[in-house]
């Protein structure tokens, strides 16, 4: 590079600063250094191929130092002094490696967001650039510009909203594996006041969980379909009420669309597995005549993409360089159809079904597997668990319930074989369905149990009916893993529920005394109570009525979501009559399973014996576990 000084007045922002085009930028951090000091960093320059103006020779582009450009403006408008800037001049022409400097400098200047980065990769690709040599370019990792580039698969309207960051990054990852007809439904969604787009985990359920399969995604003629078709009387569109009909329908017009290509000239056509996604950043645009091929990318929601006239990018590279890609031959025909895998496929599905009926202990672990691994078939996933602050975050995981479940959690992450370490068992998907499966087999029932009971424990939804019918039914107490902390006080801003609790804590004469005490006096009083401080008797096993099983209101006016729940599911739990059959603890008659405990269930006196040597043998699967 040649350093000099260039005069304001000849210099422009070129077309290959990753940041041209925009509004100006935001000075207001280095604008007063500039004032004080002048620009001290040299700009990366080049000369001006094509002069516009005839009078004004020698003109030099910015590749890279925009914003000290900018402010170096600004100065001279406001002094009218002439200005000259420092620069460093480099080779004109190659608009690549423009574009690389002007990436690099802004990485250390200020780093670009992923979507400017995607536009700039994207213009690096068509120069020729490969996306290894990206990663080496700018010290990332292959995955991290597979990840950039993917975003090419997004519509631009998406990409806009994730620069203005009002799409978080989980949601971007879920959408650049979305079919273009899913990325302008889930934007009508979001369009819509009235509705909740999904996010994150839920996007990735919505995109890929077993949803309805609509009839607009059909390749065959429906007049033919002998399945049942559910009309949407609002939507007016039908669904497939069986995906499997559908699927063998929709397969059978795929390969008829595949000879198809094959018999108008086309070398090889691919038909890719459902869900397997076709990115285009992978593969370039090569024709028919030249060796291109056909890409079939089938959606699990039952869209059909044809992908026409591309090669893998390495393939590509070497047709350039006249190289071989392969034999030449077109692909050697399958022995089966598509309709003969089918039958097969079935009767051995079929097969194996007869004998799970027999097995129902292989039958377990085959479930167990399907709801860790996330098997597209069920949708089984922990509960977000979302905090309202991250005060109430903190609070409950330093409760002694959480210790305990991550401590059980922990230990079956072990026995699986998943990396050590905190994270959801449930949908985690980790080495796929089988794998898992043929891991569970090895182990023993109450082994499986227990891995059992932590799935279960992780997808239970909070906030449920079902929490306040497994609470009550297992006998929780009024303070069961609870202790009152400083988040609970902080949230207690209601002066009837403050003064009712410090007459359980303190007794009803302290309560009637300071009925009338602001707010924060009661608060502190409830504090000191709770602490044994200023003179106080301590409070011992005390929580409030909401969190005791069943929960209950301390006001008239209620409100609270634990006690609505319980109404709901309270009926079920009357006395019924003994037809047979045993509860899940401790092999009690199911009456006197759902038979009613009062308000803190049954005493650990009360409990029957057999259920409290369930619970000591599964204190010796834990030791077992973590051994």
């Amino acid at each position: 590079m040649e350093l000099t000084h260039i005069p304001l007045g000849k210099l422009r922002i070129a077309a290959v600063n990753m940041r041209e085009g925009k509004k100006p930028p935001d000075i207001a951090d280095i604008l007063p250094s500039v004032r004080a000091r002048g620009v001290l960093v040299p700009l990366i320059v080049r000369p001006l191929a094509e002069a516009p103006d005839a009078e004004a020779p020698d003109l030099f582009e910015i590749v890279a130092g925009r914003r000290r450009y900018f402010a170096a403006r600004t100065l001279a408008e406001e002094t009218g002094a002439p200005c000259e800037l420092p620069c460093a001049v480099i080779a004109p022409g190659d608009d690549a490696a423009a574009l690389e400097a002007s990436l690099i400098e802004n990485f250390a200047r200020e780093n670009p967001h992923e979507a400017e980065l995607w536009a700039s990769f994207t213009k690096l690709v068509r120069e020729g650039r490969t996306p290894d040599a990206l990663a080496a370019t700018f010290e990332f990792s292959e995955r991290q510009v597979a990840q950039i580039l993917a975003l090419g698969n997004l519509m631009p309207r998406i990409r806009d909203l994730y620069r203005a960051e009002k799409i978080d990054v989980a949601s971007v990852r879920f959408l650049t594996m979305a079919t273009k007809a899913q990325q302008r439904e889930w934007l009508a969604i979001l369009a819509d006041p009235a509705c909740h787009a999904p996010t994150g985990l839920q996007l990735r359920q919505w995109l890929f969980g077993g949803q309805s399969i609509s009839t607009e995604h059909a390749l065959f003629d429906l007049a033919g379909y002998r399945g049942t078709i559910v009309a949407d009387l609002f939507g007016g569109q039908g669904y497939f009420a069986d995906s499997g009909q559908f699927w063998e329908a929709q397969r059978v017009a795929v390969e008829e669309k595949r000879q198809a290509y094959l018999a108008d000239g086309w070398g090889e056509v691919v038909v890719l597995e459902p869900g397997q996604h076709f990115n285009s950043y992978e593969h370039q645009r090569t024709p028919k005549r030249k060796g291109g091929r056909v890409y079939i990318a089938l959606s699990p929601r039952g869209e059909v993409v044809f992908h026409e006239g591309y090669l893998t990018g390495k393939e590509a590279r070497k047709r350039a360089k006249g190289e071989e890609t392969g034999t030449g031959e077109r692909p050697t025909r399958p022995e089966l159809t598509i309709a003969l895998g089918n039958y097969v496929d079935l009767h051995r599905h079929a097969a194996v079904r007869a004998a799970l009926i027999d097995r129902p202990a292989v039958a377990l672990r085959l479930l167990l597997a399907h709801a860790i691994s996330g098997s597209y078939l069920f949708r089984v996933s922990a509960d977000p668990v979302h905090a309202a602050s991250d005060a109430i975050g903190a609070s409950v995981a330093a409760s002694e319930a959480a210790g305990v479940f991550a401590l059980r959690q922990r230990a079956a992450r072990v026995v699986l074989g998943f990396e050590d370490g905190e994270g959801a068992i449930a949908g985690a998907g980790e080495g796929g369905t089988a794998a898992i499966f043929v891991r569970l087999l090895v182990l023993d029932d109450a082994e499986i149990l227990v891995i059992l009971a932590v799935v279960m424990a992780e997808s239970m939804a909070s906030g449920s009916a079902v929490v306040e019918a497994a609470g009550h039914h297992l006998g929780l107490g009024s303070a069961a893993h609870f202790m009152p902390d400083d988040c609970l006080l902080d949230l207690l801003k209601d002066r009837e529920v403050l003064v009712e609790m410090i007459g359980e804590v303190a007794g009803a004469e302290v309560a009637k005394a300071n009925a009338g005490e602001k707010i924060a006096v009661l608060r502190a009083l409830l504090r000191d109570c709770l602490s044994g401080a200023n003179g106080r008797t301590k409070a011992k096993d005390w929580a409030p009525r909401w969190l005791a099983f069943p929960p209950a209101h301390y006001t008239a006016r209620g409100g609270a979501n634990a006690v609505r729940n319980w109404e709901r599911v309270a009926a079920s739990f009357a006395p019924q009559p003994v037809v047979g059959g045993v509860d899940g603890d401790g092999g009690a008659p199911a009456s006197e399973g759902l038979a009613p405990t009062g308000a803190g269930g049954p005493t650990e006196t009360e409990r029957e014996p057999a259920a409290q040597a369930g619970e000591d043998a599964s204190e010796r699967d834990l030791d077992r576990l973590v051994a």
